[in-house]
């Protein structure tokens, strides 16, 4: 083969398990795997001798596999299996000769492969998915109290707590986790159905062959034929998509939460971490940017799925190839995002002194909902509303603070009515969001 290219994104930030689970060795392990499944079952069916069954079995391994003359012959052939099975017919005794890969086509051994392989590429994104969402439980629930702004379209809106701010991504990660179980479940299926998914050449023991098979390597069995239909490959594909995208929401908020003039949040320290070649006073979110870059590039690959669903009769006409790239990619970025936003989350520096201070910027108007709300039972809403709100405009113009504003503007009766308010007291209840949040998190584990 051609050497290589380096990836640099996930070669930095990737998972090693996953690398393992995606590599050369793994692929074509799961083909040798799924030709030693289909010999046994087609033994112990009558389809093939036993002995012959056996014989197949144990060369179904690695060291009869020579993987320069594999890819160089499936470069002419277009697909690895013929050039496969002529490697394991080889290595068979002169009398075993001519009964591996015994009715089965291409697809078959490719796709029950694939199945073998995103199962566990779906194990392990399970493993890297609970390690995130437990450092994010930890963050709600050390921070359910800690006042900080809440901001809507960038700007500071209401007071809310660090706690409730994290909740909101804990339940996103418990919906992935349900996605997940349920697109890994689902791809977990065999696929032997011959040429043209009519099971024709396996013979009248097809169904219990297909079964057996299934039962072998521990995957659901169907005898519905899914050469073309790849809805769950795509369902796959979109949850890893899912899962960066989530990834970066939370990346993004820390990136934006460590800005010079927030500084409420900062990713973990250390020497030259996150440090400029040119600026010495920088120590740059790395993390953080990371998983954004492997959201991007996971959210533009997932695009290709729904053109691989376009396949067309009984086999597709290179809407299938793009599956071999696209497929492991995002299931390393998946991976590469989960186990990086990990990593944030369990050494973020979080300043409560920061957050407290950044609520009285701009004049206190973070409270004014909450003076709104005290001043409608006496003026009614939009009263009141209209009224804050002209006291909001003073308040930025003057520099003056809104308690102060709103008791000038209001009548005495009223103005005697405006009480001190502080974020601390205006901030819903916290602690149910992130029980409720933490509540959704463990039924999902």
């Amino acid at each position: 083969m051609s050497p290589q290219r380096f990836e640099m994104l996930v070669g930095l930030y990737g998972d090693h398990a996953m690398a393992a689970i995606l590599s050369e060795e793994e692929l074509i392990g799961s083909w040798l795997r799924v030709e030693a499944a289909l010999a046994t079952a087609q033994g112990e069916a009558g389809v093939i001798d036993q002995d012959t069954a056996a014989a197949i079995v144990r060369a179904s391994v690695p060291e009869n596999i020579d993987p320069g003359r594999l890819w160089l012959e499936t470069r002419n052939v277009g697909y690895p299996i013929l050039p496969l099975v002529r490697q394991l017919d080889e290595a068979l005794p002169e009398e075993h000769r001519g009964r591996v890969h015994y009715g089965a086509t291409t697809q078959d051994i490719m796709d029950s492969g694939l199945a073998l392989q995103l199962e566990a590429a779906g194990g392990r994104l399970a493993e890297l998915l609970t390690g995130f969402g437990e450092a994010v439980a930890a963050l709600a629930t050390v921070h359910a109290d800690t006042v900080i702004a809440g901001r809507t379209h960038a700007l500071q809106a209401v007071p809310t707590t660090f706690g409730a701010k994290m909740a909101g991504y804990l339940g996103e990660l418990a919906r992935n986790r349900a996605r997940l179980a349920t697109a890994r479940d689902a791809l977990a299926t065999v696929s032997l159905f011959g040429a043209g998914g009519t099971s024709a050449a396996y013979g009248e023991q097809a169904v219990k062959v297909r079964r057996r098979v299934a039962e072998l390597l521990e995957l659901r069995t169907t005898d519905v034929p899914w050469h073309v239909a790849r809805d769950r490959v795509a369902e796959f594909g979109s949850v890893c998509a899912l899962l960066t995208a989530t990834c970066a929401r939370f990346a993004r908020e820390i990136v934006d939460l460590s800005r010079t003039e927030i500084a409420e949040v900062s990713e973990a320290g250390g020497h030259l971490r996150g440090a400029s070649s040119t600026m010495p006073q920088k120590a740059n979110p790395i993390e953080s940017e990371a998983v954004i870059g492997m959201a991007a590039t996971a959210g533009a690959l997932s695009s290709a799925l729904y053109r691989i669903m376009e396949a067309g009769h009984e086999r597709a006409a290179g809407e299938w190839q793009a599956e071999w790239q696209v497929l492991p990619q995002l299931a390393d970025l998946a991976a590469g995002a989960l186990a990086t936003a990990r990593s944030v989350a369990e050494g973020l520096q979080v300043f409560p002194e920061a957050m407290r201070r950044n609520l009285d910027a701009d004049s206190g108007l973070v409270m004014a909902e909450a003076y709104m709300i005290g001043l409608a039972g006496r003026l009614g809403r939009e009263h009141a509303h209209d009224l804050v709100y002209e006291a909001a405009r003073r308040c930025r113009a003057t520099g003056e603070g809104l308690r102060a504003v709103l008791r000038d503007m209001l009548p005495p009766e009223a103005a005697d009515a405006v009480g001190e308010l502080t974020p601390e007291h205006y901030v819903g209840n916290p602690r149910t969001t992130v029980d409720a949040a933490l509540s959704e998190w463990r039924a999902q584990g």
